[in-house]
């Protein structure tokens, strides 16, 4: 997995790549969730994302949950297989998010 963050005053641009499964899931969150401090809007890049499992789903709904009190969150670039674990799992109706190309 690879992280990449990009802060402009209170808007937080990361960039994921690789699979968030039960091993990865901890790295992401570790590689987001301190740097929410004044952030008031997150924007994922998921592009390079071809995986989630329920630990990484935990993981953005935590993410999720922590940005609906302090301003919001979107995922950009979700490929089809990641939209349908969304879909299936009713994440489609919590998270704010584009299906890329």
């Amino acid at each position: 997995m690879n992280i990449k963050r990009k802060k402009e005053n209170s808007n937080l641009f990361v960039v994921v790549s690789g699979r968030i499964d039960t091993v990865t899931a901890p790295e992401f969150e570790a590689g987001v969730k301190p740097y929410l401090e004044g952030v008031t809007e997150l924007t994922i890049d998921f592009a390079g994302v071809n995986y989630v499992s329920s630990a990484g789903l935990r993981v953005l709904l935590s993410l999720q949950k922590k940005m609906m009190t302090q301003g919001e969150m979107k995922l950009l670039n979700v490929s089809a297989a990641v939209n349908d674990v969304f879909e299936v799992t009713g994440f489609d109706e919590i998270l704010t998010y584009e299906v890329g190309e």
